[in-house]
């Protein structure tokens, strides 16, 4: 996640009322940041940019609407996660049923990454970090979108369960359950990467304890 902008209450102040330089300088503060986040969620160059020119576009139309209650950031991201999963849905050739997530307590944050370091080798001795950031973003890609956008709002880009809840209209406990369920899919995944034995129980999807 970006760092706080020392002036952006005065820039989005000024955005408001009018000023397009402001708003292109807020913009600039974190469009790359929104590539990113569209193009791990869409997982295509195209659609990535397609996002960040819609959201961009967006939020100056809806700039009068921001309360600030939230940083500015939080208000565009969900702009941006919002087009991207549109980009999904319009992408699918069928529309697929998902059912409702049961609330499931998951007791705290369970970084996959953290998860990683305890396999064996030390993966960083093992694999360039290219090549670790490569097989990272190809087990991200494979979750279903649902998933995928809790997991990089929450682990990735650091938002809390409340404001990940907001940026996709879901409860905070449904938030939890996904984040959960996400975290076990890609521990599982990469798990395979790394050689981990049968016995393992993140084979059998028995989370262990951090």
């Amino acid at each position: 996640m970006p760092t706080h902008l020392a002036n952006e209450a005065e820039l989005v102040t000024k955005a408001r009322e009018g000023d397009a330089d402001a708003f292109t300088r807020l913009l600039r503060q974190y469009e790359r940041y929104i590539y990113r986040l569209a193009l791990r969620i869409t997982g295509n160059e195209e659609d990535a940019e397609d996002v960040l020119q819609e959201a961009m576009l967006k939020a100056y139309t809806r700039i009068g609407q921001f309360q600030g209650d939230s940083r500015f950031y939080t208000w565009l991201v969900r702009i941006a996660v919002n087009e991207a999963l549109m980009k999904l849905r319009k992408r699918a050739t069928r529309a697929r049923e998902v059912s409702l997530d049961e609330p499931v307590e998951d007791g705290g944050r369970v970084p996959v990454l953290r998860e990683v370091e305890d396999w064996g080798d030390n993966p960083e001795q093992r694999y360039a970090k290219v090549e670790l950031q490569r097989i990272l973003d190809e087990v991200i890609e494979r979750l279903e979108p649902i998933y995928r956008a809790v997991f990089l709002l929450r682990d990735v880009e650091g938002f809390s369960t409340e404001e990940a809840a907001e940026m996709l209209n879901l409860s905070v406990p449904a938030v939890k359950s996904r984040l959960l369920r996400a975290r076990l899919q890609l521990r599982e995944r990469l798990n395979k990467y790394f050689g981990k034995g049968k016995e393992s129980g993140l084979q059998r999807g028995v989370p262990q304890t951090v």
